[in-house]
């Protein structure tokens, strides 16, 4: 099981809890700082959805760099139960957050129901259980993204992603057998 901790901001040195289960894949350190690098080390204000959220690594370090709200999207229990262990723990207000247990299309749904204006978008789905174009064609016409809004995604290092006619390849790191691709709205 992996030591997870805040690398930066606010809660820099936090240790975060993990989900430990056999299908989620933690973001480790290493991979948050270079998500952190390619996209800017420090936001003022903003709303972010970590989607796939395990234990909520992403997303609480968007918060702990200046994000203003951060949705946690899960369907598993043990993650959400996770999720909430870690907000707790490093005592967010509860306007910081919003924890939704439920499958990543009625997550994105209820967002719009919502009218939520997204910042970030933080991907990480289980590589070869979802279908990834489809998972990107529902978040590029997802209606509500700022201006400036990014979409991180980890993928497997042979997936090519599909043409998004709202987004566009800002930024693409290669880590191990993994890839981080951001992508832009155009």
């Amino acid at each position: 099981m992996l030591n997870l901790r805040i690398i930066s901001g606010k809660y820099k040195g936090k240790k975060i809890k993990t989900c430990g289960l056999s299908t989620t894949r933690e973001t480790t350190d290493r991979t948050k700082e270079t998500i952190f690098n390619l996209i800017g080390q420090y936001f003022d204000g903003g709303i972010a959805l970590d989607l796939f959220a395990g234990s909520g690594s992403l997303g609480l370090e968007a918060i702990s760099r200046g994000i203003r709200v951060c949705i946690f999207g899960d369907n598993n229990p043990k993650a959400i139960k996770t999720i909430e262990e870690n907000v707790l723990s490093l005592k967010l207000e509860k306007v910081e957050y919003k924890i939704i247990k439920n499958d990543y299309e009625l997550v994105l749904k209820e967002l719009i129901a919502y009218k939520i204006n997204l910042d970030l978008v933080f991907l990480d789905p289980p590589y070869y259980d979802i279908d990834l174009n489809k998972l990107l064609s529902i978040i590029d016409n997802y209606p509500y993204f700022n201006k400036k809004a990014m979409i991180i995604v980890e993928h497997a290092k042979e997936y090519l992603l599909p043409d998004m006619p709202n987004f566009s390849i800002f930024k693409s790191r290669a880590i191990g057998r993994r890839t981080i691709t951001i992508l832009e709205r155009n």
